[in-house]
């Protein structure tokens, strides 16, 4: 005993010698000041003073004619004033929130002291309650829902700022426009709409508590989905309103005495009528350097490339599950997507990024998707620089099996048929392998390579060989860059820039985007480009997109799929259709977002996405221009063509020369074989 009485007697010495006690009060005293500095700092300095007009607006998104095509928002929904709530409702939110919220300076000393003992209680985890109206409201609009000491220190200090800028009455319809009210609706108005069919000045006390109740948890508490759980939770704030003195018990047991009806009078269509456009859009703009934020809260103008009767057809199309191949064996559905561009300006005129329930800036397999492109590439690759090398549409190509370099590489047809030789727009419109890579070893693969980077598609090193006449890439496309590279040959050559945007306006009337001049750049003649669309209008007349052309209507373009393992089963992986007019490029994708032995597509793109495509461009092209092509298809040019002695002369003359270049390479690689021997 006599030991620590020792001990205590050093240490009181040892507390009085150096007053600790007031150098620790000193200390707390100064972290409590300087993170008060730092909390009435970040308040001052938070965009206080913009909370209500950002409520107050919206993003506006206008199509190419410059109509209202929808709004984009966060969370928020249809404003009203606090003269517009009905004072039941005022009453009810007041009741159960805040009581003292027209005395209080934004915080409840209550509520604090309140939060501090469920502090300790549940042993340092934060715990909901104890915020004031004007606190929430911080939260909701400022803050993050993260629930930590500092972030609620911080919430403090903004409810005290938003006392200070605010009058109470705005300050609550703030809030109420604000909140949460489950099955996606914000703000009281639309909730009054949703859930009672009616404006929120015409609710009575029974709907007011109701609404109120539901702040707690909507999801548990909302009457579409639990009406038990919403009447039991009404009848708690009913009497909460008796108990501060808004309503009678007389009043409060006549509204717990009325039933509930349900009555959805909320639209909110024209908000999300086109929602992959509009994500589009807001990736768009945000590479743009604007924030998501900012997009949906900021109140700018958005003016775009949209065509709604083009958008409209396009998600209708999507629609049609008859359009799809049918599901898989354990039901996972077939996925797809289709954009719709301006050959001239590179204006994206729609989109369907994805089938089935939208996920708000979900992936979009329109813009987002790297799949292999199949023959959609073999015009790109092989045939548009063929031309521009000597060939013409009507050039005699090889059809043989034939083996390729050191690995053997040997390109087989899907039919398993060769017809020794083929007139070039026969073997682009039939889609037959083998005279493409042909084709492609005759030219050199970097040629084939260069003129795909004209395109706007780029090859890694590894994709650098003749297997990629086939589209066998390891890095593919998305359905946006073969549009831009198809519109090509609908715009006389010319590679457009691609955009959803024409220009954004911001809240003051300036201008911060502005694509209304997009650049065009010539990546071939037009002399080409129209010998390309010759042989790609045979596609559709006598080929591989025959199944896929609308009835009535002349269209170009090029099918392509890509095969999956033989042990498989016969199927593809990935299926594609690309078809343009002088008006409009639709480049049209479906797979599975995952491939593999039990998620692959039966058969190839004529069966697979050719009713989606067909069904596509038969709602389309009534809409468009209808401007016709200045060619002919190639196969109706060369029929009408009187084959002389003269052809078969000149195609003599090629196979042998074909065949002395062959020789002469194989010569010089057996004396190169040989010199390197002298020197082992």
């Amino acid at each position: 005993m006599q030991v620590l009485s020792r001990v205590w007697q050093s240490i009181r010495w040892f507390f009085r010698r150096f007053q600790v006690i007031r150098w620790l009060i000193l200390l707390g005293l100064t972290v409590i000041l300087i993170f008060s500095a730092w909390f009435t700092y970040k308040a001052k300095t938070a965009d206080v003073q913009n909370i209500k007009s950002t409520l107050q607006t919206k993003t506006v998104i206008y199509d190419a004619n410059n109509e209202e095509a929808g709004t984009l928002y966060g969370q928020k929904g249809t404003y009203v004033e606090l003269s517009a709530i009905s004072p039941q409702v005022q009453n009810a939110v007041i009741s159960t929130e805040d009581r003292t919220f027209y005395s209080n300076g934004g915080f409840s000393i209550k509520g604090i002291l309140r939060s501090a003992l469920n502090y300790v209680i549940h042993h340092g985890q934060i715990m909901g309650g104890g915020s004031t109206i004007t606190q929430q409201l911080a939260k909701n609009t400022l803050l993050t829902q993260k629930q930590t000491m500092l972030r609620k220190a911080q919430e403090l200090f903004m409810a005290i700022q938003l006392n200070k800028v605010y009058s109470k009455q705005d300050i609550l319809a703030m809030y109420l426009n604000n909140a949460y009210f489950g099955n996606g609706v914000w703000g009281v108005q639309d909730a009054a709409k949703r859930y009672f069919g009616k404006d929120a000045s015409q609710l009575d006390a029974s709907e007011g508590a109701i609404l109120a109740g539901m702040l707690r948890n909507p999801s548990y508490y909302n009457p579409a989905d639990h009406k038990d759980n919403a009447i039991s939770r009404r009848n708690v704030v009913l009497q909460l309103m008796v108990d501060n003195h808004k309503l009678t018990q007389a009043q409060a047991n006549a509204a717990k005495a009325q039933s509930v009806q349900v009555v959805d009078a909320f639209s909110n269509a024209n908000a999300q009528k086109y929602p992959s456009y509009f994500d589009s859009v807001i990736e768009e703009a945000r590479s743009e350097g604007i924030s998501v934020d900012d997009i949906l809260n900021k109140g700018y103008k958005i003016y775009t490339n949209l065509d709604q009767t083009y958008q409209q057809n396009l998600q209708t199309s999507f629609e049609q599950d008859w359009a799809f191949p049918a599901n898989a064996a354990d039901g996972k559905q077939v996925q797809g997507a289709s954009i719709i561009l301006d050959p001239k300006t590179g204006g994206v005129r729609a989109v369907v990024g994805n089938r089935g329930e939208h996920t708000f800036l979900g992936f979009n397999y329109a813009t987002q998707l790297r799949n292999s492109p199949g023959s959609t590439i073999k015009p790109l690759m092989v045939y548009t620089p063929a031309l521009e090398n000597g060939y013409h549409y009507d050039s005699i190509l090889k059809d043989e099996k034939l083996s390729y370099g050191k690995n053997n590489y040997t390109p087989t047809n899907a039919t398993g048929t060769y017809l020794g030789t083929v007139p070039m727009y026969q073997a682009l419109a039939d889609s037959i392998n083998a005279p493409a890579v042909w084709l492609l070893n005759k030219l050199g693969v970097q040629k084939g390579v260069a003129s795909l980077d004209r395109f706007g598609i780029q090859l890694k090193s590894s994709d650098q060989n003749l297997a990629a006449a086939l589209g066998g890439l390891k890095n593919g496309v998305s359905p946006l860059m073969l549009a831009r590279a198809y519109a090509a040959f609908a715009n006389d050559g010319k590679l457009p820039t691609t955009h959803f945007i024409r220009k954004i306006v911001d809240a003051s009337g300036e201008t911060v985007v502005d694509n209304s001049h997009p650049a065009t750049r010539q990546i071939m003649s037009k002399k080409v480009a129209q010998e390309m669309t010759s042989m790609m209008i045979g596609t559709f007349n006598e080929g591989t997109g025959k199944t896929a052309k609308p009835s009535g209507y002349t269209i170009a373009g090029k099918t392509g799929s890509t095969e999956v393992p033989s042990s498989w089963g016969y199927g593809t992986k990935d299926q594609w259709v690309v078809g343009y007019t002088p008006d409009i490029v639709n480049a049209t994708w479906i797979g599975y977002p995952t491939t593999d032995s039990q998620h692959f597509l039966q058969g190839t793109s004529t069966s697979g996405v050719a009713p989606l495509f067909k069904l596509e461009m038969s709602k389309l092209m009534p809409n468009t221009p209808q401007t016709a092509f200045d060619t002919k298809d190639a196969a109706q040019m060369a029929s009408i063509q009187t084959p002389g002695k003269s052809d078969d002369t000149w195609q003599g003359i090629q196979d042998s020369i074909d065949k002395g270049i062959d020789s002469a390479k194989e010569t010089v690689g057996k004396w190169y074989d040989n010199i390197k021997s002298w020197f082992k």
